[in-house]
């Protein structure tokens, strides 16, 4: 079989060219496509630093560098929970959010360009075959 014909060539090629994508407009905010996910994630209210790393597959130790490099660039801040101290959440600051409004643009942006060139169909069977292979590799996984 030519491994180019295979569901993971195509998935990680089509990942690899969205992650370019948004890192070349996210390097006009001095940010990067892992950031923007980030800001994204992070709610009102605040999300606990132990939820982010699952969203992003990352380890935790790549978590807390980016946490501190986001922290560094001013776009959040973090505060102890008032009732368990071991609980740290995560909260955009001003410039925080508006650099999540970008990165919410730029996703809502490009999605609207596919669906331009895609059918809702085609796309509602195109999500449904990633849900699919995403619980057929969960499985896999030892």
């Amino acid at each position: 079989m030519d491994l180019t014909q295979t569901v993971d060539f195509h998935i990680k090629a089509t990942w690899h060219s969205l992650t370019k994508m948004h890192n070349k407009i996210a390097l006009r905010y001095d940010a990067s496509q892992t950031i923007a996910y980030v800001l994204i994630h992070i709610e009102k209210e605040g999300t606990p630093a132990t939820k982010i790393a699952p969203l992003l597959g990352m380890e935790p130790t790549s978590l807390s560098r980016l946490l501190k490099t986001m922290e560094t660039k001013g776009l959040i801040y973090k505060k102890a929970s008032e009732t368990d101290k071991r609980v740290v959440r995560i909260f955009l600051t001003e410039m925080g959010l508006v650099k999540r409004q970008v990165a919410k643009d730029a996703v809502i942006d490009f999605n609207k360009k596919v669906f331009d060139k895609v059918k809702r169909r085609d796309m509602k069977t195109f999500i449904e075959v990633l849900n699919k292979v995403n619980e057929l590799a969960k499985q896999e996984t030892p």
